[in-house]
């Protein structure tokens, strides 16, 4: 039995490297070989994640944020083999490792990792990238990726906020027209949402999501100036609630066509602009979630 363990030193307060010895010694409870990757750079999580699968190791701990997390799915989805996943969230709001009840706290991660199994998750391919948990363009999309990264370490997700609140008058409106199973959407937006979590930025966004159907849950605000922050913020704080400016829907696919130059953003990055076609890809990766977390979100999974 072999681990990889590929981590970002930059990740949320950056103390995670202080950790390792103590890593090490409880993966090799159960693993024989362990063995250790550092990212020094963008993007480099995606060819260590490759490396885990040419080596077939059995399981590849990733510890950093949402960014880290997605670079190291995308690396797996290259890939016809790809180990099973654990994760300890380090980042500064890590919606994904919230989702799946991952607890921050490097021993509580490492023992759901070490006693619990696996469960398969949907991927979702944007264009020529993957998403884990979010697809969106529109206000506040790009939030995640220009807020300081200095100021994130010192007041964690705080640093967000204040940025929204520096972008709260330049709400765009978008038209556009989306084609999914049911059929389509048409008109003017300020934003758009594809999901396939609980949360996005720090709030539950989905009442019940489930993360293994091979759907997507969609979310369509449409513009409602100057009332768009207000819309926003009643739908955070109760996603179950329904009004006729917020379409919601499920979809395995969609394409969105749109003359807007707005950002999109993938799992809290940049991911360029303008058309996108996006398709669930249904039970695409294993990985490690409590036991509760598995009955609440994966509803078809084998051997239950």
């Amino acid at each position: 039995m072999r681990a990889m363990l590929i981590y970002n030193p930059k990740s949320g307060k950056q103390k995670f490297k202080n950790n390792l010895n103590y890593i090490k010694d409880k993966l090799a409870t159960k693993y024989q070989e362990i063995i250790i990757k550092e990212t020094n750079h963008p993007l480099h999580a995606i060819d260590l994640a490759k490396e885990a699968c040419d080596l077939k190791v059995d399981l590849l701990l990733i510890s950093g944020g949402d960014g880290t997390f997605n670079e190291c799915v995308n690396g797996l989805m290259e890939k016809s083999y790809k180990p099973t996943i654990g994760y300890i969230p380090s980042g500064t709001t890590c919606d994904i490792g919230m989702s799946l009840g991952l607890s921050k706290n490097i021993e509580k991660a490492l023992n759901i990792i070490l006693n619990n199994q696996s469960v398969k998750m949907d991927i979702v391919k944007s264009s020529d990238r993957y998403s884990c948990y979010v697809t969106g363009t529109g206000a506040f999309i790009d939030i995640s990726y220009v807020t300081d990264s200095k100021l994130k370490k010192k007041i964690g997700h705080l640093a967000y906020i204040f940025k929204a609140i520096q972008e709260f008058f330049s709400i765009p409106k978008m038209r556009m027209t989306v084609y999914h199973d049911e059929g389509k959407e048409n008109g003017v937006y300020s934003l758009m949402l594809v999901i396939n979590s609980k949360r996005v930025g720090g709030f539950n966004m989905v009442y019940k999501p489930v993360l293994d159907d091979g759907k997507v849950d969609v979310l369509m605000y449409r513009s409602f100036f100057p009332f768009n922050s207000i819309l926003y913020l009643i739908s955070f704080l109760f996603p179950f609630w329904s009004t006729p400016l917020i379409e919601k829907f499920k979809t395995t696919k969609l394409e969105v066509r749109t003359n807007s130059n707005e950002n999109w953003n993938i799992d809290g990055e940049y991911a360029g602009k303008g058309n996108k076609i996006i398709e669930v890809k249904q039970k695409a990766i294993n990985i490690i979630v409590p036991k509760n977390i598995r009955k609440r979100y994966f509803l078809n999974q084998e051997n239950e």
